[in-house]
């Protein structure tokens, strides 16, 4: 007798089945087969649709608990939509099975052709995905690997100490100097061919030299290495911006995205250096810090003339003495060299509404807008030695200054007359 699978069919009747008592599965088979005997005529006689192959095997799951039969009929059909439809319906007919009272109802009819066509659309998906990802590149991939390995060919040895250096370090009038090889690599990956590795803390000869004659952008690796890396270019060369990638993350690590914000969000090594301040924990440890980041190479023009070292100032490298002045307190006044220094910043910032903040060394840390003069001062106490600013000097001001040891606080005019600690100086006095 030819009976036709699950498999093959096209769908598929499900219908549970409720027996008020105990019966074996045999017995449900049979009232199927004995009550729906007849009833639909010869063309859908279930015993000749199951002989010709168009009825498949009836299955039935069933489990008696407390006297009582329930489950589950499922019945392959690979007759037409109506034709299945009259074959379930005639399922509901049956009212006895064996000596009990039985229930059956049609929950569903599957169509098997739905069910197999998602599973195609969902395995072709994921084929698909396969194929794209691991099997063939597009077009882009292909062109991206070509360009990345033909600038990773790129990468050159520059210098005595062999240092990682893209292909236009020599040419570029501006340079990014990273932290090691893979920094320069990554950067290459991108189209940046004007940057060289350290290669750690002992900052290389070559890269000093580099320093003094181009334009300088310091990008290091968003940790506490890149911060001694930063001091440490600072304290014996001269740089012009500092960046850095993301905390917690590496140069090397970046996609190109990242790298381009990070290079447009630099500062100048100025501001940075003011930013190291105000992160500082205590006010002794900060004045350390100041003072190791801000030495320079020294340099003498005359015996009788102090010794004096470059600093950067928004006007250009201005000489200021080298030797720390007094401590703060009263004292006579500035000296000449002071009060030149103070004069040719004060021209610097007529009409700029900003301030620069300096150390003993006379050395800029930083300038900053004059509405932010107050704050900085407070969160600086005790390492600012002057203040210049194109602002007249108010009461609030010099209190705020008074209470954070500023030994001179030198602006356009003044309304206050300075009775303690901190002196006041305008263009008058500086004569």
């Amino acid at each position: 007798m030819a009976k036709i699978a699950q498999i093959s069919s096209k769908y598929i009747i499900h219908s549970t089945i409720q027996i008020e008592g105990v019966v074996d599965k045999p017995d449900v088979i049979g009232a199927i087969f004995g009550q729906t005997e007849g009833l639909l005529g010869e063309d859908l006689e279930l015993r000749e649709l199951q002989k010709s192959g168009r009825i498949g095997r009836i299955e039935v799951n069933s489990d008696v608990k407390s006297g009582k039969t329930t489950g589950e009929i499922i019945i392959p059909s690979s007759l037409d939509k109506a034709e299945t439809a009259i074959i379930a319906a005639a399922l509901e007919i049956i009212q006895r099975i064996g000596p009990c009272n039985a229930k059956i109802a049609v929950t569903n009819i599957e169509d098997v052709r739905i069910s197999k066509r998602k599973f195609v659309i969902d395995r072709a998906k994921a084929l698909l995905r396969e194929l794209i990802d691991g099997v063939m590149p597009d077009s882009q991939e292909l062109a991206d690997e070509v360009a990345h390995s033909v600038r990773v060919m790129e990468i050159r040895e520059y210098g005595k100490e062999k240092l990682a250096a893209g292909p236009a370090i020599d040419d570029s009038d501006e340079i990014i100097v990273v932290e090691g090889r893979a920094d320069v690599l990554n950067l290459l990956k991108y189209g940046f061919k004007n940057a060289i590795a350290v290669g750690g803390t002992g900052i290389p000869k070559t890269v000093i030299d580099l320093c003094r004659e181009k334009t300088v952008t310091v990008f290091v690796d968003g940790d506490r290495g890149g911060d001694l890396i930063i001091k440490e270019l600072i304290s014996c060369t001269e740089i012009d911006y500092v960046t850095k990638a993301p905390d917690g993350k590496e140069v090397e690590e970046l996609q190109k995205k990242e790298i381009h914000k990070a290079l447009r969000a630099r500062i100048n090594v100025e501001q940075a250096v003011l930013e190291q301040a105000e992160h500082a924990n205590r006010p002794t440890s900060h004045q350390n810090n100041m003072n190791s980041l801000n030495s320079r190479t020294q340099v003498s023009n005359d015996k009788k003339r102090p010794v004096t070292t470059p600093t950067r100032s928004a006007t250009g490298t201005t000489a200021v003495p080298t030797k720390p002045a007094p401590g703060n307190g009263r004292r006579n006044g500035p000296s000449d060299v002071e009060k030149e220094t103070f004069n040719k910043m004060l021209e610097d910032l007529i009409g700029s509404r900003g301030a620069y903040i300096l150390d003993k060394k006379l050395t800029i840390l930083g300038k900053i807008p004059v509405s932010e003069l107050e704050n900085t001062i407070k969160s600086l106490a005790n390492t600012i030695y002057a203040v210049v600013f194109d602002g007249n000097v108010e009461k609030s001001l010099f209190d705020v200054s008074e209470k954070s040891n500023v030994t001179y606080l030198i602006g356009m005019g003044s309304k206050v007359t300075a009775t303690g600690k901190t002196q006041i100086l305008t263009p008058e006095s500086l004569q």
